[in-house]
């Protein structure tokens, strides 16, 4: 099979178009052919080295997969050959999804949502399942509460703003100003230019002084510091970015304020969760851009770049005929 091999740490150019052997399904796996992958910040953050220790090279990396079962191992009973899947592979432990093949745990795939291309359906396994484990899991966002979503034209931030909307939340949101419409009809019920406003201002000004119940920050800096002035009384952070630098938050320790920071685990009950979200109507992943396998790297330098005017996923097509869809670059 193909499949793009990272040979050394570096940048978008330390990818080769390899073949590789098949993998083949041990008892409890799954033996999938990918039709569609897409390019996460973790993706980037691997290939230059960020996770060395965790990550032995040569390796293939890429962490969503959407395809079609090819084989089941010994033992395997939620799928047969055909089904429609998608999942994202366990993380630092085995092969990744840039491949034309992928082999995984039963455990953690789900049966891919009919209302999705592979296209769309791959954009959404890992940031959907790191949404759902923040908004849901981990802050227990509540009907009528409230929730600023940082970088709400991104990735994980236009799911955010979907999944936050379908809970009953009234949403926050940063964007810039050309991403105003886009913002607004995912649901954002108040959008606030980052270029030129203060969101803490904006906020305090929406609501009358009280801020927000929830923060979600997707974009790191001094997000963490700085959120804690639109927060609530007894409000709560969740971030899914690394700390880069100790941050002062004396102003949360005076809102009484909890703190969370995920990093996503694999399940199937979250991918199931959304599927319901999408069935529903509630939920749409946006594929900004498409490229193929041996253009992963092209990907990468687009998604690492600043300013690139992304809206959403960079989604890669594996398989070329598998559902695609229009997109705006």
């Amino acid at each position: 099979m193909k499949a793009m091999i990272l040979n050394a740490f570096g940048g978008p150019e330390s990818f080769e178009l390899s073949e590789v052997p098949k993998p083949v399904p041990q008892a409890g796996q799954v033996l999938v052919r990918v039709h569609a992958t897409s390019i996460n910040p973790l993706d980037y953050q691997v290939r230059r080295g960020d996770y060395a220790d965790l990550v032995p090279l040569p390796a293939i990396t890429g962490h969503d997969v959407s395809g079609v079962v090819e084989a089941v191992g010994p033992g395997v009973t939620s799928f047969v050959p055909g089904d429609e899947v998608w999942y994202t592979p366990q993380i630092f432990d085995g092969p990744g999804s840039y491949a034309e093949y992928h082999v995984a745990a039963e455990s953690i795939i789900g049966k891919k949502p009919p209302e999705l291309s592979h296209l769309e359906a791959a954009s959404l396994t890992l940031v959907g399942g790191t949404v759902w484990e923040a908004l849901v899991v981990r802050v227990g966002l509540r009907v009528g509460e409230s929730i600023l979503v940082h970088g709400g034209a991104g990735g994980v931030g236009h799911v955010a703003i979907q999944v936050a909307k379908a809970m009953g939340a009234r949403v926050f949101t940063t964007v810039r100003e050309a991403n105003f419409e886009f913002a607004r009809s995912l649901g954002a019920d108040v959008v606030i230019d980052y270029e030129k406003e203060d969101y803490v201002d904006a906020i305090l000004q929406e609501t009358d002084g009280h801020g927000v119940d929830v923060v979600f920050d997707t974009i790191g800096g001094n997000t963490l510091a700085r959120s804690a002035d639109a927060l609530a009384q007894l409000g709560r952070v969740v971030s899914i970015v690394d700390i880069a630098q100790p941050q002062n938050l004396i102003e949360a320790w005076g809102k009484n304020a909890s703190y969370h920071f995920v990093f996503t685990r694999q399940n199937r009950g979250k991918l199931d969760e959304l599927s319901t979200l999408i069935a529903r109507g509630q939920l749409r992943p946006h594929v900004g851009a498409v490229y193929s396998l041996a253009d992963i790297g092209l990907a990468h330098a687009l998604l690492e770049s600043l300013n690139n005017g992304l809206r959403g996923k960079i989604a890669i097509a594996v398989e070329p005929q598998a559902h695609l869809v229009s997109v705006n670059a």
